[in-house]
């Protein structure tokens, strides 16, 4: 049987190495360091290939995944969205019926196309995939009659669309966001499910 003093001098070595664990790894976060206190749960450690990177680029680029996993969120949203309202107007066929911007329909043709002569996978059987940010901020404006019910503004929908996009180009082109762009991203990201209150 352990005594009481036994007992306590366990919890607190437990305690004072989880305080130094999180000290450490604040220490890590804040200084952009590995002191490798801890095993990393790097879904790439037993690539070669990756860790040929520099510490510098795998570090920005964790710190960017974070961004990308909001602008991912945020398209398959998007997409789900508008595919939903023209659906629930104009039916399961609304792609092809004369709704979409031409020119959308021909970009998007084209990014078929091309995917189909590369020999890679399809990506998806459904065209509104092959939409950028820019082109579901088109179908949206050109169909308000429809979105109107769901945004409170047009205007409000095209300067946060033009905003996200803007922010899109860096996460999406391997670059990372300067501090008040991060700052930008969370507040286009709050005026975003505003315009659906």
């Amino acid at each position: 049987m352990v005594s009481k003093d036994a007992e306590n001098a366990i919890r607190l070595f437990g305690m004072t190495g989880h305080m130094i664990t999180e000290d450490l790894a604040r220490i890590e976060s804040e200084f952009d360091v590995e002191l490798g206190h801890s095993p990393r749960h790097d879904s790439h450690e037993g690539d070669s290939y990756y860790q040929q990177f520099g510490l510098a680029i795998r570090s920005e680029a964790r710190k960017m995944a974070s961004h990308f996993e909001v602008f991912y969120c945020l398209e398959k949203d998007t997409r789900d969205r508008v595919s939903q309202a023209m659906e629930d107007q104009l039916g399961r066929d609304w792609w092809s019926s004369g709704k979409v911007p031409g020119q959308t329909l021909s970009e998007v043709e084209k990014r078929i196309r091309k995917e189909a002569d590369s020999g890679m996978t399809r990506r998806s059987a459904d065209p509104l995939d092959y939409t950028t940010f820019g082109e579901l901020s088109g179908i949206i404006i050109a169909n308000w009659d429809i979105f109107g019910a769901i945004f409170s503004s047009q205007k409000a929908v095209e300067r946060v669309m033009s905003n996200l996009n803007s922010l899109r180009g860096p996460i999406a082109h391997c670059s990372p966001l300067a501090a008040d762009e991060v700052l930008r991203l969370r507040l286009t990201l709050r005026d975003w499910f505003r315009l659906m209150e």
